[in-house]
């Protein structure tokens, strides 16, 4: 019954259902996965990243993580080249905001109008809709840090700390479990950091402590910066230091 209604955006099937609409959300289920954490003093974004072939070019931008402005950053779950039009128009409205006003964009008016623009592309024909996921983390000067993520349908939610990706349900799962548990305090970066990679140590099918498989990057607040955030994608060596921090705690917890 499926087949009659799955090829056309914008037909729904009898139950309700937009089948394309399912099959993009399918395809982030599929991608490497992403963790976003609010943290006491900034936020976290963390990423598996795919180990391609030791032949080709090595290249300095990051696979995963990509600023929009100096105060907003993404992380991207699905295809890279859908993703890749949805950063441009996001780049695109934060300069014209700032063009226009004199200062930066709020974050949620950046994750608004990317999702305006995905859920457009399920409601005309002749179009699929963006088979990618996003991450976003932002500092705004009336709420502070946030942290959005939004879904092919054009669905966007604020979270404290969430999992897109592959096996993301276990990742939450997990992370239900050890943020803020026993009703301790919002971690802090450097925690944040630690509890990140264990959530993708959990959604990851490889195992092996290589930083070359993790991509990390936090926010945090710094009133000496003109945007009042600093921002920083570890690099391999610095993230080895955090995957060797966290072997050592699991070796600790194991021996008591």
């Amino acid at each position: 019954m499926a087949r009659r209604y799955d090829s056309s955006t914008t037909t729904f099937s009898p139950e309700g259902r937009l089948h394309q609409v399912e099959y993009a959300i399918e395809a982030i289920n599929n991608a490497g996965t992403c963790v976003g954490l609010k943290c006491s003093d900034g936020v976290i974004l963390a990423s598996e990243r795919k180990v391609t072939s030791k032949l080709l070019a090595p290249v300095k931008v990051s696979e995963k993580t990509y600023k929009i402005d100096e105060h907003v950053v993404l992380s991207v779950a699905g295809l890279s080249s859908d993703a890749s039009i949805l950063i441009n128009q996001a780049r695109l409205r934060a300069q014209r905001y700032l063009f226009q006003y004199q200062e930066p964009i709020p974050i949620e008016q950046v994750v608004e109008n990317i999702c305006n623009y995905k859920q457009s592309y399920t409601q005309y024909g002749g179009l699929r809709p963006f088979g990618c996921s996003f991450l976003f983390a932002g500092y705004d000067e009336h709420f502070g840090m946030q942290l959005y993520q939004t879904d092919p349908s054009g669905n966007y939610s604020g979270w404290q700390a969430t999992v897109i990706g592959a096996n993301n349900s276990s990742g939450k799962s997990f992370l239900k479990n050890e943020y803020q548990k026993d009703d301790a305090p919002i971690p802090t970066v450097e925690e944040g950091l630690k509890l990140a990679v264990k959530v993708l140590n959990k959604t990851m099918d490889s195992t092996g402590n290589s930083a070359e498989k993790y991509e990390l990057f936090y926010m945090k607040f710094d009133p000496d910066e003109e945007s009042c955030v600093k921002h920083h994608v570890l690099t391999e060596k610095e993230t080895q230091v955090v995957l060797d921090a966290v072997e050592a705690e699991g070796a600790s917890a194991g021996d008591s």
